[in-house]
């Protein structure tokens, strides 16, 4: 059984948020929203593919049961966890949300909550479940847990899929420690390779291990635990901020973690699965990795060829009993790396906005189609000339805006931000694209961007992006606007009230 947190959300409306992957599990099975899989499936691509197959239909999540050569109690675990995210209802649930929520109305809620309830910071306990087994030394082999092969092309099975890196700035000591996602391979039953791009908080951090004289940098790799471990993890938020804070203010309580006795990290006491070790931080002992299919719907990366990745030798496994494997397909749009990069990021870019004081938004949407972080659209009210621009730049300028985005449309209040059709109409009929268009020539981007080209010596040359922003709004200064179109508002009402008798299947708003 797993573990609950009342909490009184955005809508008024009070609904349990799980602590724990378990309790998680247990409330998406109890709405309908949990298929178990109790058929033998390999771990070797169907597990992934039945994944996908599913998740294109916007299936519900899945729990692989019976893994070919992972039987219930031969080895540390044979259950699978997949499609956790990949629809905004079960995001919700994991925050403790009114199902109906939108992707919108789940970045204002987690907006603020951020803002307006603050960050807490995590609480150190002593023991937890993810203690109930500790694996050192000869006995560890991380292909004992039932580590997918996901897709064809693949170098390996990746144990590092839906999971967290946990890692800490060796200046500012325990005062900051990162939850990163990272993809992790399996290069050898104790090494796991691990993508940490330049720029990434890790590799700050890891930049900082070496100019100190130090050897390696403490890692662990954490899968479960609350699951707003994964859904915060893959996000953007300021320099310096620790994502157990955010997950704090989003559940209303501090996480409770362990102190490790091995690498000093605090780690999430109800994880399912830890891998903790060292990253050797010299280069030059780096291992290749990869390739991967990528959530941008691309392999990246060729293992004889590649630059060379950090790694994690792994010096300690704890798990719980009967521990569950929680991974995600990736690959093409839309899985749940999408969708919870569209919610978290969308989150994100509204926070900042806020915080760095700009006027009138009304909402902010990152599709998930657009990999979940390349293309912003944002709603305001406007109150002076330029203000479409204001915003728009201010949204290059965010730590999530700053990594990766390509485009930003900017549109009028009466337009949610993902209402795609009516921003389609303003794309039509507001945009003048000679006068309305700003094009940014450089801006910092993802080596993982496939539109970028490749060359010899090619890392650096895809670090940087063009960026276009496009402002759909009806300019301010006009005197003459033209007129919109609406509906008469009495004759609406009247309507709704006699619905019923037109024999619709459904009702409007």
């Amino acid at each position: 059984m797993g573990e609950f947190i009342e909490k009184k959300d955005y809508f008024g409306v009070r609904f349990p948020i799980p602590r724990d992957l378990r309790a998680f599990i247990e409330i998406l099975e109890k709405e309908g929203e949990l298929k178990r899989i109790k058929a033998e499936v390999d771990w070797n691509l169907e597990l992934s593919h039945i994944a996908k197959l599913n998740e294109e239909r916007s299936g519900p999540a899945l729990l692989f049961e019976n893994i070919k050569d992972y039987k219930p109690g031969e080895k540390r675990g044979s259950k699978v966890f997949t499609s956790a995210f990949t629809t905004p209802k079960r995001v919700a649930i994991a925050l403790g949300m009114d199902r109906s929520a939108g992707v919108v109305d789940i970045a204002r809620e987690w907006m603020t909550r951020v803002t307006k309830g603050g960050k807490i910071p995590p609480k150190k306990v002593s023991d937890g479940p993810v203690m109930e087994n500790v694996v050192e030394g000869d006995k560890i082999n991380l292909l004992d847990f039932p580590v997918p092969q996901v897709y064809p092309q693949d170098g390996g099975r990746y144990f590092g899929t839906a999971v967290y890196l946990l890692t800490k700035d060796p200046e500012k000591g325990k005062e900051w420690v990162n939850l990163g996602t990272y993809r992790m391979m399996v290069l050898d039953e104790k090494s796991l390779g691990v993508q940490i791009l330049k720029g990434k908080d890790a590799d700050v951090m890891m930049q900082k291990y070496r100019e100190m004289g130090e050897k390696e940098m403490p890692a662990a790799a954490v899968i479960g635990g609350t699951p707003l471990g994964f859904l915060t993890g893959s996000t953007l938020v300021e320099y310096g901020t620790s994502e157990y804070e955010i997950i704090g203010a989003l559940q209303g309580e501090p996480v409770e973690v362990i102190e490790s006795d091995l690498t000093g990290l605090p780690i999430d006491a109800r994880a399912e699965i830890v891998a903790e070790g060292f990253i050797p931080v010299d280069e030059k002992e780096w291992r290749p990795e990869g390739p991967f299919g990528e959530y941008t719907g691309y392999y990246s990366g060729k293992a004889k060829e590649e630059f060379p990745k950090p790694w994690i030798r792994v010096e300690r496994i704890m798990h719980r009993n009967d521990p569950i494997f929680w991974v995600t397909t990736v690959g093409r749009p839309v899985t749940d790396t999408h969708m919870i990069q569209s919610i978290n990021r969308t989150a994100e870019l509204w926070t900042q906005l806020e915080q760095m004081g700009v006027p009138g938004i009304q909402s902010v949407y990152i599709p998930p189609e657009s990999g979940g972080r390349f293309w912003a659209i944002i709603s305001i009210k406007q109150m002076y000339p330029g203000h479409g621009r204001h915003a728009g730049l201010a949204a290059f300028a965010t730590v999530v805006g700053n990594y990766g985005m390509k485009g930003v449309i900017v549109v009028d209040d009466d337009i949610r931000a993902d209402d795609l059709p009516r921003v389609w109409w303003a794309l039509s009929v507001r945009y003048n694209p000679v006068e309305d268009t700003e094009i940014i020539k450089k801006g910092r981007s993802t080596p993982l961007d496939p539109s970028l080209p490749i060359y010899k010596d090619w890392y650096d040359r895809r670090l940087l992006v063009s960026r276009i922003l496009i402002d759909a709004t009806t300019p301010y200064e006009w005197e003459r606007k033209p007129q919109v179109i609406e509906l008469d508002k009495e004759t609406v009402e009247k309507l709704k009230q006699r619905w019923d008798e037109f024999g619709f299947d459904w009702k409007p708003e």
